[in-house]
C-alpha cells in the first residue's frame, strides 16, 4: 500500500500500520472483537458443559 491510498479492506495485510491513525484504530477494533468473540465462545462453551451435565444427571 502507498502513502495516501486509502485502506481497501480490513484485513490486517491490507491496513497501512504505519500510520499511526489507522493503526490505533484497527488496532482497538481488532481488540474489541476478540474480546467479544471470547465472551461469546466461553458463553457457549459453559451452556454446552452445564446442558451434558443436566443431561447425565436425568439420565
Amino acid at each position: 500500500m502507498l502513502h495516501g491510498e486509502t485502506v481497501h479492506s480490513m484485513l490486517p495485510q491490507d491496513i497501512p500500520w504505519w500510520s499511526p491513525d489507522y493503526a490505533i484504530f484497527f488496532g482497538v477494533l481488532y481488540a474489541v472483537l476478540l474480546t467479544i468473540g471470547s465472551g461469546v465462545g466461553l458463553v457457549v462453551l459453559r451452556s454446552l458443559i452445564q446442558t451434558w451435565k443436566e443431561q447425565r444427571h436425568n439420565s
